[in-house]
């Protein structure tokens, strides 16, 4: 499956938390009496107006955000798909995947040869990608080279030849790759936690879907998938580029808005809720245990999610520390928070001490909810957090990749511009009462020896 900047799970992808966190060796303890405030954050100007940059506007029912960025050499166009898991069940699931990454293969105007002599003279790229909450054809193209590649994208997306020749060969290697899954400790351990996570949830049916599924998909299945999918109301696109907005709506509303509008709502997500702590533990032989739990965590359109993300990011900085630094019981012991509608969070570990790496973890918790943290480590983490947010942003694939996510998922595109406030007003406060409230009855699963795994210790989170 092809990659982009769009996260081809949600779960392995985690934007923001994960990678934000350093580990911080020492630790200050807040002097008694001061009273905790927001930090205060230096933001460049540029960025801290960039939602005065982004133009909005609708052509026949199609959203579309256009950010201008005055001298960039590089355009990237994304047509985004609503629904994710919920546009597919069991049967069909892998079909949104299978539909767009067979698309680039040839369209009416294009035939395979031709598309690719094309684009490789341009140094353009078109790709695509799918998660648990919406999926995407993306298009990086030079400016220079932009009109023309925007011409074969528009036919990429609107006229996808699909012949079986090329849906067969996508979709052989589809199933190779998931087929794959299952030989890879990490990847199988994520296959592990959706199953528990996700029970009786829309997630349940992975986008990428299985091996099963996809083998039995069509040309014809997937020629009338795409006939469903495209309509203006299921569709958001987002452009970020030197672009003048006024003359790209006159090119959106000649190709994409002479699709039918159609009336698609998405059915809104369920919550994540889980009743008490549990523990999976399936038998594989291998030299260390894999383990990871979850909780269910606040969803990106929620106000809790700026706390949790800081409270993700100084469990991992804690978790580091204890697991890795003064124990040596794991080489990369994680703490993270997903970017979903219906979220994670939780920790991972790979260790020969599973018991004992778990039992610091759930330690570690108690203490974010007992203690609140100091101002000073509060301070480092927003501090790494401004840091990596703006060198996270530089690309414009970067920077449409969070409009749509905002837009779709976060609440509205707006969201994505006071992200930086938001996180510089959390306190102490804040992130212990989130830690509490979340942190808890904790979904383990274990990949590895059953027998060297206690089973009481995952599940005796006090409070849990």
């Amino acid at each position: 499956m092809k990659t982009t900047w769009l996260s081809l799970r949600v779960a392995a992808f985690c934007l923001f938390v994960t990678s934000l966190a350093a580990p911080l060796v020492a630790q200050e303890a807040q002097p008694s009496g001061v009273v905790a405030r927001p930090v205060a954050i230096a933001r460049p100007p540029a960025l801290s107006d960039a939602a005065a940059l982004v133009s909005e506007f609708d052509v026949n029912g199609l959203k579309v955000l256009i950010k201008r960025r005055e001298g960039s050499q590089t355009v990237v166009a994304g047509l985004f798909i609503k629904g994710g898991a919920r546009n597919i069940s069991a049967a069909n699931a892998g079909i949104e995947n299978l539909m767009l990454d067979a698309a680039s293969e040839a369209t009416v105007n294009f035939p395979r040869q031709r598309l690719r002599t094309q684009l490789s003279r341009m140094g353009t790229a078109i790709s695509s990608g799918v998660n648990y909450d919406y999926s995407a054809l993306t298009l990086g193209s030079t400016r220079a080279n932009f009109d023309r590649s925007w011409d074969i994208f528009t036919d990429v997306a609107l006229r996808p030849a699909f012949t079986t020749e090329d849906v067969e060969r996508v979709r052989n290697r589809i199933v190779l790759s998931l087929r794959g899954d299952a030989d890879t400790p990490d990847s199988y351990l994520q296959a592990l936690q959706a199953r528990v996570a996700y029970a009786g949830h829309p997630y349940l049916n992975d986008p990428r879907g299985t091996a099963e599924a996809v083998s039995r998909l069509t040309a014809e299945s997937v020629r009338r998938y795409h006939k469903q999918m495209m309509e203006t109301s299921r569709l958001l696109l987002v452009v970020v580029g030197d672009l003048d907005p006024h003359l790209l709506r006159q090119r959106i509303a000649a190709s994409f808005g002479k699709l039918p509008r159609g009336d698609y709502r998405p059915t809104p997500l369920p919550e994540l809720s889980f009743a008490a702590s549990t523990v999976e533990v399936t038998k594989r032989d291998l030299p260390t245990n894999y383990v990871q739990g979850v909780f269910a965590a606040p969803g990106l359109a929620s106000p809790d999610i700026y706390p949790m993300r800081v409270a993700a990011s100084i469990l991992q900085s804690r978790l580091f520390v204890e697991i890795r630094a003064k124990r040596n019981l794991s080489y990369a012991p994680d703490a993270f928070l997903w970017s979903q509608g219906s979220n994670l969070g939780g920790m991972s570990v790979s260790s020969t001490d599973a018991n004992q790496s778990v039992r610091i973890m759930l330690e570690e918790i108690g203490r974010l909810q007992r203690e609140p943290i100091p101002q000073s480590e509060l301070k480092r983490t927003v501090q790494h957090y401004l840091t990596r947010y703006y060198l996270g942003q530089e690309t414009n694939a970067a920077q449409a990749g969070e409009l749509a996510q905002a837009e779709l998922i976060g609440g509205g595109w707006r969201s994505s511009a006071v992200f930086m406030e938001k996180i510089g007003a959390v306190t102490p406060a804040d992130v212990q009462r989130v830690a509490e409230k979340y942190m808890r009855n904790i979904r383990f699963v274990v990949l590895g020896d059953p027998k060297s795994v206690d089973t009481t210790i995952f599940t005796g989170q006090a409070g849990g």
